[in-house]
């Protein structure tokens, strides 16, 4: 077949969405409100793991604009573009999406004296509620736990199915093995809605889990990345069940953080003993002061120290007795004695108490 015929057949495979090879490949509708983000996964085959890959908007490949490439520019405007050549896929990241996003794209890999290889997919910006969409993109496990991711979708129609992208997928009411892992997939309805939520249990999580996977609900995919990490020597393992107080606001729980809980551990013993030193010196302080009170209640009160100069303070005087006639006196002779005292004070600052004065009576008789 002449070489020119080939390349309008490699035209014709990318012109209905198609490619040769079938060699890359993605999900194919997606739904996103307005102003939120959506990151898209694209596959590819280890033999493009050195190729150039780049973003494309249009219906048709031929009439594409590239957005973003691996090689330059790696971001323009709200979209951006990253290549993991360990796991076959290349994102891109588009946020601040606006109804004038909605459109269709491609993955595409560049390929030296070939057609590009690449596959198409249709994003909708709404500015309702998306007919498919999960809280978060990112799962994060530990080898041998578990995660649980919530799917909502508006309408019933259609079978909800959880698939590992480039492989296998199990269906809603089915507790199957996908990739050597538990995993079993629940529909429920909420309560004040029409909606639905489809919620993926995927228990006894390995390494090879890591990958990703998507939500299917009639023709609506949505992509979801799931990574499995060895756990730490503080981490232990954990399984993850969502937690639903509302129908209409259901949680979705991944793996505990067991580093914050091994923080918690590492400040708790210091903690622990300040709060018992804090303790120990209020008691010894209270006994200490209690102590030194009970000491100054039982001293006895200072007494005034007499003066060595008070000597100077003893006044003297003279007494002389009259004795009387009986007729005049009806009482005894020395029953009663006369004194005259003048007392001359030396005046002493905080002085307690008035001097002593001491007096001598000479008693004379007739």
């Amino acid at each position: 077949m002449a070489p020119h015929l080939l390349l309008v057949l490699h035209m014709l495979f990318f012109l209905t969405g198609l490619s040769d090879t079938q060699s890359v490949s993605t999900v194919s509708h997606v739904s996103v409100k307005q102003g939120g983000s959506i990151t898209i996964p694209c596959l590819y085959n280890q033999r493009y793991s050195n190729n150039v890959k780049y973003w494309c908007r249009g219906y048709y490949w031929l009439g594409c604009s590239t957005v973003v490439r691996t090689d330059h520019p790696k971001t323009s405007g709200k979209t951006t573009i990253s290549d993991n050549i360990n796991q076959r896929v290349f994102t891109v990241t588009m946020t601040s999406l606006s109804s004038s996003d909605s459109d269709y794209y491609w993955c595409i890999v560049e390929r030296k004296n070939k057609a590009d290889d690449g596959v198409r997919l249709q994003i909708s910006v709404t500015p309702g509620t998306p007919e498919l969409y999960v809280d978060q993109q990112e799962l994060t496990g530990v080898v041998g736990g578990s995660v649980t991711m919530l799917c909502y979708y508006s309408k019933l129609g259609g079978s909800g199915r959880w698939c590992r992208m480039g492989g296998s997928c199990v269906a809603v009411g089915h507790s199957v093995d996908l990739d050597g892992t538990f995993v079993k997939l629940v529909q429920e309805q909420r309560e004040t809605t029409n909606g639905y939520v489809l919620m993926v249990t995927m228990s006894g999580l390995m390494m090879e889990n890591t990958g990703w996977y998507r939500c299917e609900k009639g023709k609506l995919q949505m992509p979801v990345h799931v990574t499995v990490n060895q756990p730490s020597t503080t981490q232990s393992t954990i399984t993850i069940t969502p937690s639903v107080t509302n129908r209409d606001n259901v949680v979705t729980n991944e793996n505990t953080d067991a580093k914050h809980q091994s923080l918690l551990e590492v400040l708790f013993i210091p903690l622990s003993l300040l709060v018992v030193l804090i303790a120990v010196t209020l008691v010894t302080w209270k006994m200490l002061r209690k102590h030194k009170d009970k000491k100054a209640k039982d001293q006895p009160p200072n007494t005034p120290v007499q003066s060595a100069d008070s000597e100077q303070n003893i006044t003297y005087s003279t007494v002389s007795h009259t004795r009387r006639t009986a007729q005049q006196d009806p009482f005894p002779d020395d029953a009663v004695t006369y004194s005259t005292v003048v007392t001359k004070n030396k005046t002493q600052p905080n002085a307690a108490k008035p001097d002593v004065v001491y007096s001598t009576v000479a008693a004379h008789q007739r």
